[in-house]
């Protein structure tokens, strides 16, 4: 059959589902959790591809789902990715009552889109046209939030990495993974709005730690901390004209503890920040200088500083290829003038670890108002989050895996990951944990 009759099947099954479509993003909205805690809505789309006859991989310790329809042909593996997680916006009339978690970032969408895929593949017998293998994905844990949760799962060994998707890399749930595809809600009024990628970041946390002493009476006694910290967050500010522009390399650190009381002298107070950029080589050279700079005001002060690193995401690369295929998807279902590209976004997302090693694409469905992570945030139009989102989706499989998987074929061979193979990725972010104390010793004394 040819491709064109093949999406206008696919396109017709959607319609037929929309309200199956609808209902499923509307019941995991009622149902927000946080990353690496989401078994309900993971439990929820588990049930949901077994009523399909889809068999289920789930990740045992942490939550996650991925089914797979083997077309029986062989081919390339195509990964339709949906995330689990909410983010936190207490703020928000639907969030959670006690934890304040709600989907003012669209992950219900993703998942309600991503089932609907499936569900037209398995009912319209679609997946009979196309040659390889379509995943199907339901990640945990996208959003950067609760860290000393995620903490307690790293040291406990339940996890190993920060975020979902760098921990499914590390279980193998990519491995016969060969693209990967993702919507993602967002405001405009474009129905299709075309990524060019986004920044990476290394987490930090940084502890000075000073002397307390009374702040009136004794303070010759002291060391403070908190001038240390001033000091460091100076430094900073002096170096980032050395930052590359063209790596877009961002750096906004935040006092989360600035001392005891106010007539002590703060022996203790805290910083936490991300080192974000556009190319992970530039981020970790400015992490670097980053680190420099705030062991320089420990050093000026007579303090001491523990830092702790944390890999955070990696650089989103976009397939220039890929993001062509999705082009001629979106202008087919909504026309050329609802569908745009942007520049690189300044924020990040864990799909950035994965296009590390794969071609992937996250295409942006013009659906909400309000902002995203917002308390105004509102699916504005359900008709493209939901069904346009679906066919854009569903198009992209076809796409890829039609005429003997000819295009994605193409596009994998032509790619040129960041790293080779997922041991260098693994062996690159396992360098940029660090936890230590500085300086060694007492510039002064040396001891």
């Amino acid at each position: 059959m040819e491709i064109k009759k093949i999406k206008e099947s696919a396109y017709d099954a959607v319609d037929r589902i929309k309200n199956y479509i609808e209902a499923i993003g509307e019941s995991v909205y009622g149902m927000p959790e946080s990353g690496f805690k989401e078994f309900n809505t993971s439990e929820l789309v588990k049930k949901e591809f077994e009523k399909m006859g889809l068999k289920c991989v789930t990740l045992g310790n942490i939550p996650g789902v991925k089914a797979t329809i083997d077309t029986g042909k062989e081919g390339p593996g195509v990964a339709v990715i949906g995330e689990l997680d909410g983010v936190i916006c207490s703020q928000h009339k639907d969030s959670d009552n006690e934890t304040g978690v709600v989907h003012a970032c669209g992950h219900n969408i993703m998942i309600a889109d991503m089932l609907g895929v499936a569900k037209v593949m398995m009912e319209s017998m679609v997946y009979d046209e196309l040659v390889g293998k379509i995943h199907f994905i339901a990640a945990p844990a996208e959003e950067y939030l609760e860290m000393d949760f995620r903490s307690e799962l790293m040291e406990k060994g339940i996890i190993k990495y920060p975020t979902g998707k760098a921990e499914l890399i590390h279980r193998g749930v990519f491995d016969d993974v060969d693209i990967c595809v993702m919507i993602h809600a967002l405001e405009g009024t474009h129905k299709v709005i075309l990524e060019s990628g986004s920044n990476g970041f290394i987490a930090k946390k940084t502890k000075y730690i000073g002397k307390a002493s009374h702040a009136a009476s004794a303070p010759d006694k002291g060391v403070n901390a908190l001038y240390a910290a001033n000091l460091g967050l100076m430094a900073i500010n002096s170096i980032r004209e050395t930052f590359k522009e063209e790596s877009a390399l961002r750096v906004h650190p935040m006092i989360t503890k600035g001392g005891d009381a106010v007539n002590v002298i703060p022996a203790e107070v805290t910083l936490e920040t991300f080192v974000r950029g556009s190319n992970i080589h530039d981020v970790v050279e400015a992490n670097y200088k980053v680190n420099r700079a705030i062991v320089g005001g420990a050093v000026a002060m007579g303090a001491k500083v523990e830092i702790e690193d944390t890999p955070g995401m990696f650089p989103l690369v976009v397939d220039e290829r890929l993001r062509n295929v999705a082009k001629e998807v979106g202008i087919e279902l909504v026309g050329e003038d609802a569908v745009t590209t942007v520049p690189p976004s300044k924020g990040s997302t864990d799909l950035g670890d994965v296009s590390s090693i794969m071609p992937v694409i996250e295409t942006c469905i013009g659906c909400i108002s309000g902002g995203l992570h917002s308390p105004d945030y509102i699916v504005s139009n359900k008709e493209t989050a939901y069904v346009t989102g679906t066919k854009f989706l569903t198009g992209m499989v076809i796409e890829l895996l039609s005429n003997n998987s000819k295009k994605a074929k193409e596009i994998i061979k032509g790619y040129k990951p960041v790293f080779n193979y997922k041991h260098e990725y693994f062996a690159y972010a396992d360098k940029l944990f660090l936890k230590d104390v500085y300086p060694k010793c007492d510039c002064m004394t040396d001891k």
